[in-house]
């Protein structure tokens, strides 16, 4: 199977859920564009999690943006959400109109090299949408993603190419973890940008 056949939309998982890579969807000059603009516009800060309790500050930096200003709780921490950047809206109708799909809010990820990543995880907070869809647009280094059966423990990995979406939905989420593994060979940073939609 051709993953990085772009004319065609291919579900990467063999069951219980849908991945769909779209593959590139911006060329080199505009993804570098964009991700200038997120780089100098958007307001990183470094994540926080709360793990057995203790208050863990990432290197990685985040950023919440939506409709209105929602509250969005993940590892036990809670962030208000920014209204959007004209770059992000821009953004955010190009992948409407690839996917069909409406979004309302955007987790932005800044890596800063390739030593920073997500270990398993799966994203069904409650205040997500259930079996919503989460459109994940990649900019600056290229970056391996995985995922794992949380039952089978299969994985499958892509190369996730600058201003390239991937887009993750159905049972996906209940049945399937996905992670950024850490790799000593990227030294430069990637920018991730994951459009969500938040029930309220």
């Amino acid at each position: 199977m051709d993953l990085f056949n772009h004319n065609t939309q291919i579900n990467l998982l063999p069951f219980d859920g849908e991945v769909i890579y779209y593959g590139k969807i911006l060329n080199s000059e505009i993804a570098q564009y964009y991700y200038n603009e997120l780089l100098n516009t958007i307001i990183w800060e470094n994540d926080k999690a709360i793990i057995f309790g203790k208050l863990i500050i990432t290197k990685r930096k985040v950023a919440w943006y939506g409709d209105k200003p929602f509250s969005y709780t993940y590892s036990k921490t809670t962030k208000s959400a920014l209204p959007w950047t004209k770059a992000l809206l821009e953004l955010k109708e190009l992948i409407e109109q690839k996917t069909g799909e409406s979004f309302n809010s955007c987790l932005l990820n800044l890596y800063h090299n390739g030593e920073e990543g997500m270990a398993w995880h799966s994203d069904g907070e409650k205040d997500l949408k259930k079996n919503g869809a989460i459109a994940s647009l990649s900019f600056g280094a290229e970056r391996k993603f995985s995922f794992k059966h949380k039952s089978t423990k299969q994985t499958i990995s892509i190369l996730l190419e600058k201003g390239s979406l991937l887009v993750m939905k159905g049972e996906t989420q209940t049945n399937w973890l996905h992670r950024l593994p850490p790799t000593k060979k990227v030294k430069t940073p990637r920018i991730n940008l994951t459009f969500r939609t938040i029930d309220f």
